[in-house]
């Protein structure tokens, strides 16, 4: 299991200190959690969750110390930690090229990343250069100076090198002409390239030119035009290409027989040649020094892949930022460079990113990786090539296990509800972490027991630790047991299956009184569905998997604890209707360049006229294509299953493509583009959704663009299935809400009321709260106020403010011996924060509870409704807007510390 940061104690030690005004440019944000976890000897996995001012950021990186070539794990000869290339045998996934490795004798793959950016429309193959074991198995784009790379030396040390090809073809006659390309993704404009069985890519680019083939140093058939899309050469066969008038008469002039001898070999600017190398683009970090890339075009958020080394080269990090997500927005190439100084690079280079960006980890006894990052296509995109790293394989003896949970779906697998179960699995590895036969015994001490297969049945609340052992080996695994379940919800409220056999998952999370949540497994629970139109299984993760038998249908599944009889109901619903989005018939009120009424297919529609490109001022070129684009009168919102987006376009031929618009749950813009409007008359575009963004999603916009022309749109629509509305739960009220007599009884009171004038003293209460704009912290009778500005959204600066702030206090709250509880007060705006800002809160809160002892309070002003419960044991309470709401405080009371009446 990943090893996670304890919050406190990281705050108290300091970890809060503001940074210097030198560091403060390159490190606004704080990180919010941090996991680690031993791959191999000499490998670690870091992932860590960031909260910057504008974006949260998700980092992976595998920290390799190469050690030199000193024997690990009990194998002699293998060496230490090595990087190597990864794949050449045409684009794939990371985890497949990474399963098709040869790690060597005695070793095994133990992690990888993706590689160079790759010729992504058209042959597939890497733009830079690569080499394996010394080899050259590509070169970089002919044309281009020696390309950027990073690589690798026998002894695993690593350094930012540039890569050139020193290539020669001899003709008959002892005429020798330069090699302009080896296995390059496209060939030069003029010269002579060649492709062997290295060749990295899917198909051959078109020669543009004459081709021969080569076969033990002679031409084996006469020269030929060669076709787009050939094969790779057979192995020991080389394909010799020419393009230039002056090249291809050379080659025309070949035949069969002829002895012709290729060369090629990589070169280096300043150094041995390495003996693995992988292609990158930009330079991040140059001799301790962050790079500077604003105004440059690929120095936007985005996902980020790179690599950085030490002054000395023996410690690598190999780095995956994920992107275009709303957990995680990714980096500029300014950004990434000075996270990469900031992890200790001395010199790092940027790999390809975007849905490129793939992070593998291996598992203590485990023969596969695991992904690590997420992909912002929402599946692996298939590369050229990679870096992988290999470590000694160890003896196979016994020398411990990797205790884990039954992978769940809910907010923390390794608790328990007191009457329920986990599912434990025991993998054993060697001393090098390598895999390692033997089936354990099991036994616990502390709050449950685990049966003979590994289940392990939770029976009182507090600690317990699972062991799994065999012949003086053990693992272990910590586990918290909750109260019992007090109430049962789905992590789904619906689900909507596009026809018959799709599926799609959901998982239980039970509840304890205090809100603590946990993983439910399907043992635990009996469901209720109709079993001819739905499939439910468990998924063997913990959760299940719904798929459909019927092609169109609606439903309602109810899951019921066993042990305590409550239940949750999840809403189904299997085929696609086309629900109206827009019909524009209002196209009058859409506003925006180029925008315009005109007759639809039955009634109004809406015209985009896209100019001609303006030519820029004092150039001979043209800027980019225009736009043209409507606004609608307000938002117009999808709904939250919908799979795509269809509309009616009118094309005119011309090319024009339209498109539209969306923003996110956060607001986050998205634009969904349609075919090029080839041709005329009437024609529904139906525009897929892609997975990532955040739902419920809003139309904001429609447009056309990419040629001059004009198009009629009319009826947007959303492919949606039909689940119906989904299930309406009721909580009993918590025991915290009293009466005026249940307030009283405290040893003093407070109140939250409307914003006016403050009275020095309430008759019944020590003060009274109308707002917190503004307003300092401040301690009374043991309870430390805490006000939180919520004036400005998460991702515009007021997530950062607020948690530096809370972080602060928690500090603070925690030092004081007189302060037994921690009270924030923030006003109502759910627009403003976001839902992993609310969560950090309550985990923060959380933690301080658990960690310190004392209590913990949100109260939120001006919600339109009262509410009060608790979350991971902390109290949430909303103050009705308008109303006066009385708390009594006890800060050290032994039971509940507040009192709450609602105003």
């Amino acid at each position: 299991m990943p090893t996670p940061r304890p919050l406190l104690p990281v705050l108290l030690a300091g970890a809060l200190a503001l940074p210097s005004s030198a560091a403060a440019a390159d490190d606004t944000g704080i990180e919010t959690a941090r996991t680690a976890r031993q791959i191999a000897p000499g490998v670690r996995l870091e992932s860590y969750d960031r909260l910057e001012s504008d974006r949260w950021l998700r980092v992976d990186e595998l920290v390799v110390d190469t050690g030199g070539t000193g024997d690990t794990g009990g194998t002699s000869g293998t060496g230490g930690v090595r990087a190597e290339y990864l794949g050449g045998d045409g684009p794939e996934t990371v985890a497949e090229a990474a399963a098709r490795h040869r790690a060597g004798p005695g070793r095994r793959v133990v992690g990888a990343v993706n590689g160079d950016f790759f010729d992504v429309r058209g042959s597939g193959a890497p733009l830079g250069p690569g080499l394996r074991d010394g080899r050259l198995l590509h070169s970089a784009t002919p044309g281009t100076a020696p390309a950027p790379a990073v690589g690798f030396g026998p002894d695993g040390t690593g350094r930012v090198l540039r890569l050139g090809l020193a290539g020669s073809v001899t003709l008959p006659g002892g005429i020798v002409r330069p090699l302009a390309g080896f296995n390059a993704a496209r060939p030069p404009a003029k010269g002579f390239a060649a492709y062997t069985a290295d060749w990295p890519g899917a198909a051959l680019p078109d020669p543009g030119g004459p081709a021969v083939e080569l076969r033990g140093g002679r031409v084996a058939a006469a020269p030929v035009r060669g076709p787009a899309g050939r094969r790779r050469p057979a192995p020991g066969a080389t394909l010799l290409v020419a393009r230039g008038a002056a090249a291809a008469a050379e080659l025309a002039a070949l035949r069969p027989g002829d002895a012709v001898a290729v060369a090629a070999r990589p070169v280096t600017g300043a150094g041995p040649v390495p003996r693995a190398a992988v292609g990158g683009r930009e330079a991040l970090v140059v001799a301790g020094v962050p790079q500077d890339h604003d105004g440059e075009p690929n120095n936007t958020a985005a996902p980020r892949t790179a690599v950085g080394f030490s002054r000395d080269g023996r410690q690598v990090r190999l780095v995956a930022v994920d992107g275009r997500q709303r957990d995680s927005g990714g980096l500029t190439l300014t950004g990434l460079g000075r996270m990469m100084r900031r992890l200790g690079a001395y010199e790092a280079l940027n790999l390809d990113g975007g849905g490129s960006t793939t992070l593998l980890a291996g598992l203590s006894g485990a023969t596969a990786l695991a992904p690590e990052n997420t992909p912002s296509d929402g599946t692996p995109r298939p590369v050229p090539n990679g870096l992988v790293l290999t470590a000694p394989a160890g003896s196979g003896q016994l020398a411990g296990y990797r205790v884990e949970p039954l992978g769940g779906v809910g907010p923390d697998v390794t608790r328990v509800l007191r009457g329920l179960t986990r599912t434990l699995t025991a993998t054993g590895h060697d001393a090098a972490l390598g895999p390692a036969p033997g089936a354990p015994s099991w036994s616990a001490a502390g709050g449950g027991r685990v049966d003979p297969a590994g289940v392990f049945h939770a029976l009182r609340p507090g600690r317990a630790t699972a062991y799994a052992r065999r012949a003086g080996v053990e693992g272990a695994l910590p586990l918290d047991v909750l109260g019992p379940p007090a109430r049962l919800r789905p992590t789904r409220d619906r689900i909507g299956l596009a026809e018959r056999g799709e599926s799609a998952g959901f998982g239980l999370v039970g509840y304890d009184a205090q809100g603590a949540a946990a993983n439910v497994e399907p043992r635990d629970v009996t469901l209720r569905f109709d079993r001819s139109r739905w499939n439910v299984t468990g998924d063997g993760r913990g959760g299940f998997t719904v798929s459909a038998r019927t092609a169109r249908a609606t439903g309602m599944l109810r899951a019921t604890l066993n042990a305590t009889g409550a239940t949750a109901e999840l809403a189904l619903g299997v085929g696609l209707e086309a629900l109206p989005v827009a019909g524009l018939e209002d196209a009058a009120r859409w506003t925006g360049p180029g925008t315009a009424t005109a007759p639809g297919r039955s009634g109004r529609g809406l015209a985009l006229s896209v100019p001609a490109p303006a030519p820029v001022p004092g150039s001979a070129a043209t800027a980019a294509s225009a736009e043209a684009a409507a606004v609608p009168p307000r938002p117009v919102p999808l709904p939250e299953l919908a799979r795509s987006v269809s509309l009616w376009v009118a094309g005119d031929g011309s090319g024009a493509r339209p498109g539209v618009r969306l923003a996110d749950a956060t607001g986050a813009a998205l634009t969904l583009r349609g075919p090029a409007a080839d041709w005329t008359g009437w024609r529904r575009v139906a525009l897929p959704l892609p997975p990532l963004p955040e739902r419920p999603l809003t139309l904001t916009g429609l447009s056309a663009s990419g040629a001059r022309g004009r198009l009629v749109l009319d009826t947007v629509a959303a492919e949606t299935p039909p689940t119906g509305p989904a299930p309406v739960y009721r909580t009993r009220p918590d025991p915290i809400v009293a009466d005026a007599a249940g307030v009283r009884v405290r040893p003093w009171r407070f109140a939250v009321g409307p914003a006016g004038p403050v009275p020095a003293r309430t008759p019944d209460a020590d003060f009274l709260l109308t707002g917190v704009v503004g307003r300092p912290a401040f301690t009374h009778r043991g309870v430390r106020f805490l006000p939180l500005d919520t004036g400005r959204a998460t991702l515009d600066g007021g997530g950062l403010d607020r948690m530096r702030t809370l972080r602060a206090a928690l500090v603070a709250a925690a030092r004081e011996p007189d302060t037994g509880a921690l009270a924030v007060v923030r006003r109502y705006a759910p627009r403003a924060v976001d839902r992993k800002e609310a969560a950090l809160l309550t985990r923060y809160l959380g933690e301080f509870r658990r960690t310190t002892g004392k209590r913990a309070a949100v109260i939120t002003v001006g919600a339109p409704h009262f509410t009060a419960a608790r979350s991971e044991g902390v109290l949430e309470v909303s103050a009705r807007r308008g109303g006066r709401t009385l708390f009594g405080a006890d800060a050290f009371a032994a039971g509940d510390w507040l009192s709450v009446r609602p105003g």
